[in-house]
C-alpha cells in the first residue's frame, strides 16, 4: 500500500485545526482505496492552544497522526524540514493549515505522481490576498525567478507533492536560512505543474508579518542567487568608470583653466555617493559571511521539543 505523509506547520493555528483536519479527512475519500495516510502536524512554536487543538486531532485518529511539537518558533520552512524528518510516506504533501490552499487538489497531485512525476507543484494562478500583500508577492516571485531560480512556475507554490527521494535529497542537503520548498525546484526534477486561486483566509489571523516576508525574500536571494554580489561588482566597475572620467576632466580643467571645477558641493556628493555605494557593498557581503558563519557553527535549523 503506498502510504501519503501529509506535512503541516502550525503556527496559532487553534482556530484552524478542528476544521482543517475534518477536510483532510473527508479528502482521503477522492484517493484510490489503497492508499494510506498519515498527518505530520509540527507546532512551530505557537503561544496559543494549537498543541492542544492537535491533542484532539492526534486522539481522534491515533494511527495517523504525528505531532512533532518544537521548542520555539524556528519559522514555517523550518518546521517543515523537521516534518519530512518524520515522514514515513512514499511521497509527501506540504500544505498551510488555514486551508487557504485546496486540499481537493491533492488527489490529481497524487494521480500525477502515480504517472511517474516526482515533484507535483500546485502554483498560484491568482490570490485573493490585500492589493499590497499581492504587489510584494508578485515582486519576490519575479525577482526569485529573473535572477535565482528561472525554473519556478509563475505565482509561486508553497502547496506541493513530492517523492520520498526528494525528501531524503533536501534532509541530506541540511541547509538553514532558505526556503526549503525551492530546495525542491533547485534540484532540478521534471515537475507537473496545476495552477489554483489561492482562498482568502476565513478563520484566524495571518503571523506572516512584512519583517518575515523581508527575511524570506533575502533568505532566498542569498540561498539561490550570486545576483546582490554581481550587483557590487557591476556598480563598482561603473562608478570606477565614471572616476576615471571625472578624473581626466578634473585633470584638463586644471591644466588649461579654460573650465571651471565645482568645488565643494561636487567633491560631498561624490562622496556621499562612494559611501553609500561601500556601505550597501559591505552589507551584501555581510549577509553572504553571516550565513557561511552559521554553516560552519553546525546549530540545527531546529530544535524539537517532543514529538507524539
Amino acid at each position: 500500500m503506498p502510504k501519503l505523509s501529509i506535512i503541516i506547520p502550525c503556527y496559532y493555528n487553534e482556530l484552524n485545526i478542528p476544521v482543517t483536519s475534518q477536510e483532510l479527512i473527508l479528502n482521503e475519500q477522492f484517493f484510490p482505496v489503497d492508499v494510506s495516510f498519515e498527518y505530520i502536524m509540527v507546532d512551530d512554536g505557537s503561544k496559543d492552544k494549537t498543541f492542544e487543538a492537535l491533542i484532539t486531532f492526534k486522539n481522534q485518529y491515533p494511527e495517523k497522526v504525528t505531532i512533532v511539537k518544537l521548542s520555539g518558533n524556528f519559522g514555517s520552512y523550518n518546521a517543515i524540514q523537521a516534518g519530512m524528518k518524520y515522514a514515513t510516506g512514499d511521497c509527501n504533501v506540504v500544505i498551510t493549515a488555514d486551508l487557504q490552499d485546496p486540499p481537493e487538489l491533492m488527489p490529481k497531485m497524487y494521480e500525477y505522481w502515480t504517472k511517474g512525476f516526482k515533484l507535483v507543484l500546485a502554483n498560484r494562478e491568482s490570490r485573493d490576498d490585500p492589493f499590497f500583500s499581492k504587489l510584494l508577492a508578485s515582486l519576490y516571485q519575479k525577482l526569485i525567478k529573473k535572477h535565482a531560480l528561472p525554473n519556478i512556475p509563475d505565482g509561486g507554490f508553497d502547496f506541493c507533492l513530492f517523492d520520498k527521494q526528494l525528501k531524503d535529497d533536501v534532509l541530506a542537503i541540511r541547509e538553514k536560512n532558505t526556503n526549503s520548498l525551492y530546495l525542491l525546484i533547485w534540484l532540478k526534477y521534471e515537475y507537473a505543474c496545476i495552477p489554483y486561486k489561492r482562498r482568502e483566509r476565513e478563520i484566524g489571523k495571518s503571523r506572516w508579518t512584512l519583517q518575515k516576508k523581508m527575511q524570506l525574500f533575502i533568505d532566498s536571494f542569498i540561498s539561490f542567487s550570486y545576483a546582490p554580489l554581481r550587483f557590487i561588482t557591476i556598480s563598482g566597475i561603473l562608478l570606477g568608470g565614471i572616476s576615471f572620467i571625472y578624473a581626466l576632466y578634473v585633470l584638463f580643467a586644471k591644466l588649461t583653466g579654460y573650465i571651471e571645477v565645482a568645488g565643494w558641493t561636487t567633491l560631498m556628493m561624490v562622496f556621499l555617493l562612494v559611501s553609500s555605494f561601500q556601505m550597501l557593498a559591505i552589507g551584501i557581503i555581510g549577509e553572504y559571511l553571516w550565513r557561511n558563519f552559521e554553516a560552519s557553527r553546525n546549530r540545527p535549523a531546529y530544535v524539537v521539543d517532543k514529538v507524539l
